[in-house]
Parts: structure tokens; C-alpha cells; sequence
């Protein structure tokens, strides 16, 4: 099998193995003396609905709404799927975030909400607090986005601008509350993860308004004062840990990136290439974090330390980048962009980066994949790696290669996936 085949594989095996479809029937439960309301939002909402649908009995009352992406839906027959926004929110998330809190303050105790949660949810799931406009929500995603902050610190900020996120849905049901979820964040806590609906805070408008201003982000005068207001008492604070509200709450995490990388370790060794899983939960700057693999690549193929190649160099987690220049693409390919730049052509080091989700920041690729031959291809075109990073523009150059990796949406997202291959 060729190293191309060999990365495609790895990262295929990935992504298969948080098939919603695969997954989700494995956690279900049993209906509820009542009805079960099914809601839900992120980038596997519509897949993981199908897999509630196809597993939940006829006779048992089921209906519902989830949020998902544009162009990653499915056709249901009992649960209302919705496209909206991601990675800005917009009108369409807010109408449907609506719907859904409405109808979840309206069962008993004697129904089940049933809580599909994953990855993107943040955006998609919506309600900007009254003191706030939709606008006002979306000036403030743009600017934490331009600025290189973590999911988990935009999150901070999501939380305390809803109604319905950082464990206020929970705190609106009276039902009992299972949540499934699909982790996207490093550490897998629920909270962090389409900004926890059903799951407790430990956060506060005090660290909100600390990470804007850490940013030095421009925001409406709206949110300063919403948030302002939340610091002085005058409202009130997400539900945190310990909070009786969460008494009927369970929050499972039902897909990993960990579990995802370890399937794809398996794929290489079954192919022969022993696979070396560096970590689920790497962060920082993309092309940063690019720099150090290299160089682990570098050791290992002059020293074979501290491994021996043929191997695979595999890593989950979630970088960022700090956008600079006017070029399109995502953290993946700032990475693999940066990583090609500083290998140099190196001998027998291959490489893959992509998001599990199918999309690569906003444009239409997973990820790309890189050979020795990359940089030298790139030149005789007249690309300069060096230059196009500057100008954060990953996408221009893997395009203009046609080594871009186009999936189609997944509809499941547990991180990015990195593999570094490396040959005897």
C-alpha cells in the first residue's frame, strides 16, 4: 500500500469510528412512561438523530428538533432536522433554539429528554439572552474567531450570552435528561462541548468579560453591559456544579477523538506500520505545534528514536489560528502547510491533516495530505510555502497541488486528525 493510501486509510478508519450511526444505538434507553422529546445540536445532530430514528420503536411516542450545519442534513420522519449557521450563528439557529426551549419547558415528569450533543453546537444552538440581538451575538463570534482564542474560552463567553447554554436547558426540564454526546474538545468535559446545554458551569460573566478583554475584542456596547451586569448580581448565573437542577441529568460521552485515533493506529499495524499515538488533546498555535512534529519526524527518521520507522506519527486535539493575512483555509492546513515548510523536502516523511468533521475551517475540503515532493512540486508552479503561510492561505497551496482531501461532510466530528508517516 502506498504512504497516500496509507494516510487516507488511517484517517477513513478515524472517522469510522464515530459513526453516529454505528454508535448511538448502543446508549439508548428504553421509552419513558410518557413522551420522549428529542433535541440536539452540532455538526452530527442529523446523523445522530437517523440513529435514534432507526432504532426507537414504532409504537413509542418520539419526536423532537435538532440544529445542524448547512448541508450536512438528513432525511427524518419523526425528528425535525434544521440547517443553520456555523461558525457564525444566524436567524435560522435562533428560530429553531427557540422552538426547542419552548418545547423542553413543556414535559412532565414522566417524559425523557433525550440530548444529542456534539461538536459545532455552540454555534448552532443559538438564543441570545433578551439584552442582546442576534447581531450583537455574531459581532462577538467573529472576533473571538479572528483571535486565536480556545474553543473552551469562546465558550465561556457563548454561555453567558443564552439562555440555553452552560446548563440552562437542563435547568428549564422538568423530565429526567440523557445526554449523548460526541466530544470535540480536548478533555472531553461536557461542558466545553457545544458550550454543555445540559451541563453544568463552572465558569462566570467575570471570566467572560476577562477573555474579551484578554483579546482586546471589539464588542457591542449591548453585550459590555449585559455582561457588566452579570458581574454586579443583577443576573443571574449559569447553574454550576453541584446544582440540584442536574439531579435527573445524565451527560454520556459516547465518541472520542482518543477512541478515534486508537482505530486508526489499529489500521496502520494491520497494514504493517507500527502507529505511535502522541496525544488526543494537542492545542496551540497550528503552525507552531507543526514545528515540534517536524522535528519528531526529523529524529525519527535520522536516529530512530524513540521509534524505529516505519511509523505512524498520530495526534487528535484542536489548534488555532491566528489569522494575519487574507488567504482561506483552516487549522489543518496551516498545519500541514507549516510542517511541509519545515521539513524541506525531507526524505520519506509523509503527512496528513484533516478535520473529522469533513470541513476544514469554511471552505470545502477535509484537510490535505503532503509527500516529500510537495515543496519542489510547489516551486515549479511558483508557490512559495513560506509566503502563502504568511498569508494563511494552506488552502491556495494544497489546492493548487491537488492534494487537498475532499470528504463531503462526515455529520460527525471528534477534532482534528494528524498522521505523520513516517518510512525506513
Amino acid at each position: 500500500m502506498s504512504p497516500r493510501d496509507l494516510l487516507l486509510g488511517g484517517f477513513k478508519a478515524a472517522v469510522a469510528a464515530a459513526d453516529p450511526l454505528h454508535i448511538v444505538p448502543q446508549h439508548l434507553p428504553g421509552p419513558p412512561k410518557g413522551r420522549t422529546l428529542v433535541v440536539g445540536a452540532g455538526k452530527a445532530a442529523a446523523s445522530m438523530a437517523l440513529a435514534v430514528e432507526q432504532q426507537w420503536p414504532a409504537a413509542a411516542p418520539l419526536e423532537g428538533t435538532v440544529i445542524t450545519r448547512y448541508a450536512h442534513g438528513l432525511l427524518t420522519n419523526r425528528i425535525t432536522v434544521v440547517e443553520a449557521g456555523h461558525p457564525v450563528p444566524d436567524e435560522s439557529g435562533e428560530a429553531a433554539a427557540r422552538r426547542i426551549f419552548d418545547s423542553v419547558k413543556r414535559l412532565s415528569k414522566d417524559d425523557l429528554l433525550l440530548a444529542l450533543v456534539s461538536g459545532g453546537g455552540s454555534s448552532l444552538l443559538s438564543l441570545p439572552v433578551e439584552s442582546i440581538s442576534m447581531a450583537d451575538l455574531k459581532a462577538v463570534t467573529r472576533e473571538l474567531l479572528r483571535c486565536g482564542a480556545m474553543i473552551q474560552e469562546i465558550n465561556t463567553v457563548r454561555k453567558h450570552l443564552s439562555l440555553i447554554q452552560g446548563g440552562r436547558l437542563a435547568a428549564a426540564c422538568k423530565a429526567k435528561i440523557l445526554a449523548l454526546v460526541i466530544s470535540d474538545v480536548t478533555g472531553d468535559d461536557p461542558t466545553h462541548i457545544a458550550s454543555g446545554p445540559c451541563a453544568p458551569d463552572p465558569t462566570s460573566y467575570q471570566d467572560a468579560s476577562d477573555i474579551l478583554k484578554r483579546y482586546e475584542c471589539r464588542i457591542p456596547k449591548a453585550v459590555q453591559d449585559t455582561l457588566a451586569r452579570g458581574i454586579r448580581g443583577e443576573l443571574a448565573e449559569t447553574p454550576k456544579p453541584g446544582d440540584k437542577v442536574f439531579a435527573k441529568t445524565e451527560n454520556r460521552v459516547i465518541a472520542t477523538a482518543h477512541q478515534s485515533l486508537a482505530a486508526a493506529a489499529k489500521f496502520f499495524e494491520v497494514n504493517g506500520v507500527r502507529a505511535a499515538i502522541l496525544g488526543d488533546s494537542v492545542t496551540g498555535e497550528a503552525r507552531e505545534v507543526a514545528k515540534v512534529h517536524a522535528a519528531l519526524a526529523r529524529e525519527v527518521k535520522a536516529h530512530g528514536q524513540p521509534w524505529q520507522p516505519p511509523v505512524a506519527l498520530i495526534s487528535g486535539g484542536e489548534c488555532t489560528v491566528t489569522v494575519r493575512g487574507n488567504g482561506r483555509g483552516g487549522r489543518c492546513v496551516e498545519f500541514l502547510l507549516s510542517l511541509v515548510n519545515d521539513l524541506q523536502g525531507a526524505d520519506g516523511i509523509h503527512a496528513l491533516a484533516c478535520d473529522t468533521d469533513g470541513i476544514d475551517g469554511t471552505e470545502d475540503n477535509a484537510g490535505a495530505i503532503a509527500a516529500p515532493d510537495t515543496l519542489a512540486r510547489a516551486a515549479t508552479l511558483g508557490l512559495r510555502a513560506d509566503k502563502l503561510l504568511e498569508n494563511n492561505d494552506g488552502y491556495g497551496y494544497f489546492s493548487a497541488l491537488g492534494d487537498l482531501v475532499v470528504t463531503g461532510p462526515t455529520r460527525t466530528n471528534v477534532n482534528d486528525y494528524r498522521a505523520i508517516l513516517v518510512e525506513a
